[in-house]
């Protein structure tokens, strides 16, 4: 099994923890994460996007002018797509953007994603952030003291906790999420994951059955 070492908030190493094979220790499926990328962004369109066509336009009720000898382009209709105010050709209309993907590909692709940020040496485990009172500032320096103050950061935590969540909501680049409720997208945009060991649990709880 994978090994990690475990810090506390001010960064210094405490102890080692053993990860789970099914989660850390896969080689990293490029493609799968690829698709449930694909199908997360799917499911964020609204798909009501909507162009009127040359039926659905107001007017056009009449021939504008007859048929020949008029020195003009036979015309049908002043709603035809070549014409200013007239219906769209090709146009989008009201559709479901839905990708599928099997539950055993998505918790997969998770697993790759989550493999590939330990391997690179992305992936920062605490036992706990410690704080007890909402302090922008004490945040500021827990992301400093594990060497993460100016990337893009994604915090786990085991369970919602208030005060973490207000300290550091107002930091740039920083994001706060309860595991296992984060999107691969979250996952993969971050550049240093931080994870308490209760996040690593929860997650081994339901991905790696």
């Amino acid at each position: 099994m994978p090994k990690i070492s475990v810090h506390n908030a001010q960064g210094k190493a405490i102890g080692e923890a053993e990860l789970n094979d099914k989660l850390f220790g896969l080689t990293p499926k490029v493609g799968l994460m690829h698709r449930k990328m694909r199908v997360e962004q799917a499911h964020q369109r609204h798909g009501t996007h909507d162009t009127l066509t040359r039926a659905e336009v107001a007017g056009g009720g009449r021939k504008p002018w007859k048929q020949k000898h008029t020195g003009r382009a036979r015309q049908g209709t002043i709603r035809a797509p070549h014409w200013r105010k007239g219906g769209v050709a090709h146009g989008p209309h009201p559709r479901d953007h839905e990708i599928t993907m099997s539950k055993k590909e998505k918790r997969l692709a998770l697993a790759s994603a989550l493999s590939a940020k330990f391997q690179a040496g992305d992936l920062i485990l605490v036992d706990d952030l410690g704080m007890t009172e909402i302090k922008t500032k004490r945040a500021m320096e827990i992301l400093s003291g594990l060497g993460a103050k100016d990337k893009k950061v994604l915090i786990l935590l085991g369970e919602h906790n208030e005060t973490v969540w207000k300290s550091f909501r107002n930091l740039p680049n920083v994001q706060v999420k309860v595991a296992p409720g984060f999107s691969l997208v979250e996952l993969l945009s971050a550049n240093t994951i931080i994870a308490t060991q209760s996040a690593v649990q929860a997650m081994e709880e339901v991905w790696a059955r």
